[in-house]
């Protein structure tokens, strides 16, 4: 898993400066109506991070985990993520997934097999799978924060 490790760890190097360069006042305006704003999707996808990280620490716990769903909507808006500070969320968003590059390089390749349903959103799943389909989330979610960025797809 050393490289979906390293490719969280380059997209950290890629969009940290791109994220940097976007004023909080930027941030805090959703796309369209009724679409989350910047700050939002950088919350979304903290939350991510948090969700993740239990899959994953779970999963290499047991063959199989049953998880349960994710309410992304009340996540989002319980959090009031639209009146954060943008540089906070930024530096937590960068930490976490410091943390999580550390837990994916590491995971030990017997384990990657393990596999994890999920309340809403099927499976079964293995945990390589997971670990790899969340580089993918977050790249189209940048692509949503950053629209002439690297991510667009």
């Amino acid at each position: 898993m050393l490289n979906v490790a390293e490719d969280l760890r380059e997209t950290l190097r890629t969009a940290l400066p791109l994220l940097d360069g976007i004023t909080d006042a930027e941030a805090s305006v959703p796309r369209a109506p009724g679409k989350w704003s910047r700050k939002e999707i950088l919350g979304h996808l903290i939350d991510s991070a948090c969700n993740n990280q239990q899959k994953f620490v779970r999963t290499m716990a047991q063959a199989h985990l049953d998880f349960v769903g994710y309410q992304q909507n009340h996540w989002v808006a319980s959090q009031h993520y639209n009146t954060a500070d943008w540089s906070a969320l930024i530096s937590f968003w960068q930490a976490y997934n410091i943390h999580l590059a550390n837990i994916i390089e590491r995971t030990n390749p017997s384990l990657l097999s393990n596999t994890i349903t999920i309340d809403d959103d099927g499976g079964p799943y293995t945990l390589e799978f997971i670990m790899g389909d969340y580089i993918r989330h977050m790249h189209h979610h940048l692509a949503q924060i950053l629209p002439d960025g690297p991510y667009v797809e």
